[in-house]
């Protein structure tokens, strides 16, 4: 089996002395696992930055067997953010959220275009909340519709609007989340917003499936405390 695809680059891992494992999440293929061999060569190294667009050439055996890549630079979209340690961890954290919420081989081309879409949002004056909206979309994408309106009550405590879960739990939503047309610059606001995005994955997606809350998710929000 053998094809051409455009791809961006999830993860990769030492394979032996000169070869790597990489995940790709490819256009016309979904996620693929396979190696690069000579993957820690000078050459091909400086490429394979997680979040990169590359251009690949697949090969393997059979469906039973991991193929191998040969690739080419498409775009090298992370190193743009090299000086920018906020960014560069939450390319991290956007690439890995694709990586474990995505199975091998499921062609799902909104996912696709949702990353292309991630790089632009990465400009944005208020790129911290779009990706929280980000995060949110793929979701949905997935089938995961967290319909935060339908499970909110709204409240006006001291002339302010409130937005309290209809959960036992109880807890505050961040009034963005509801009215989109806002643009909080507190912190710790939008924080809230990634922690009550962060319990639905752990509650919803992670914890059934025996999965963790994704190091480079913790680490990007370690970055904006």
């Amino acid at each position: 089996m053998t094809w051409d695809d455009t791809g961006f680059l999830l993860s990769k891992n030492r394979y032996n002395e000169n070869s790597l494992i990489v995940e790709i999440y490819t256009k016309n293929h979904g996620k693929i696992v396979g190696l690069i061999f000579g993957g820690t060569s000078k050459k091909i190294k400086s490429y394979l930055q997680i979040g990169n667009k590359l251009y690949v050439n697949y090969n393997s055996k059979n469906i039973n067997n991991i193929g191998y890549f040969k690739i080419e630079i498409q775009e090298a979209l992370s190193p743009i953010y090299f000086d920018n340690h906020q960014k560069l961890s939450c390319i991290s954290s956007a690439m890995n959220l694709i990586k474990i919420l995505n199975a091998e081989s499921q062609v799902n081309k909104n996912i696709y275009e949702l990353i292309i879409e991630f790089y632009f949002l990465l400009n944005n004056k208020n790129w911290i909340k779009d990706y929280i909206f980000w995060e949110l979309k793929l979701l949905k994408i997935l089938g995961y519709d967290l319909e935060l309106i339908n499970l909110v009550d709204k409240k006006n405590i001291e002339n302010k609007t409130h937005y309290i879960s209809k959960s036992s739990t109880k807890k505050i939503v961040p009034n963005f989340l509801i009215e989109k047309n806002q643009n909080p610059e507190d912190i710790k606001i939008l924080l809230s917003g990634l922690s009550l995005i962060g319990d639905f994955l752990d509650k919803t997606i992670l914890k059934p499936n025996n999965l963790s809350q994704p190091l480079s998710r913790l680490q990007f929000i370690n970055t904006l405390k």
